[in-house]
């Protein structure tokens, strides 16, 4: 009997640093929600949110498709006037580096985006009898971004990650930048 425990320790002691949870394997998947402010830190004239699914690939890189809400305000005289852009996002993930214990990953990735913007949810009228002249309009463009991720649990992710968006066809500032946490959660 006191072999056979003295072995089960021995074992347990060898493998001590040895093993790693399966993470970022081929074919897993995991859903992302993320969220954050827009060209600066003041979340009050602006933000975003969005929902994303991740596959990850070989060497730990990553296919997104996701959704986007983006929210900036214009100050008019006492008004603030809204500028909402829509978005759908397909891009890949490049895994740059990440640690030993497969527990920090950093990632630069890049992504085509489509959708629709509007500006003070399509009335052109403002309450002092102002109009507005732009028009609300679909808009495309791609981001870069650069994504880190921290594994909380063997299924628990946090994110952290800086984005350029560069869009056209809309009416207001082509590029903006993003900063955002968030959640991954594997799903299988």
């Amino acid at each position: 009997m006191r072999k056979i425990l003295f072995l089960i320790v021995a074992m347990f002691t060898l493998s001590v640093g040895q093993t790693f949870a399966q993470r970022a394997l081929p074919n897993m998947q995991g859903v992302q929600i993320t969220g954050g402010s827009v060209n600066g830190f003041d979340l009050n004239n602006s933000f975003h949110t969005g929902v994303a699914v991740t596959v990850f690939a070989e060497h730990a890189n990553q296919w997104v498709f996701g959704a986007e809400y983006l929210q900036k305000e214009f100050d008019y005289k006492s008004y603030r006037v809204p500028m909402a852009q829509f978005t759908a996002e397909g891009g890949y993930y490049f895994n740059l580096l990440s640690d030993a214990s497969k527990t920090v990953y950093l990632s630069l990735g890049a992504s085509a985006l489509a959708g629709y913007e509007t500006t003070n949810w399509g009335d052109k009228l403002l309450p002092d009898g102002a109009t507005i002249l732009s028009r609300d309009a679909f808009i495309y463009g791609g981001a870069v971004t650069l994504q880190t991720e921290v594994y909380l649990a063997d299924r628990i992710i946090l994110l952290a990650n800086i984005r350029e968006r560069i869009l056209w066809g809309g009416a207001f500032k082509k590029n903006n930048t993003q900063i955002s946490i968030g959640l991954k959660f594997i799903i299988n």
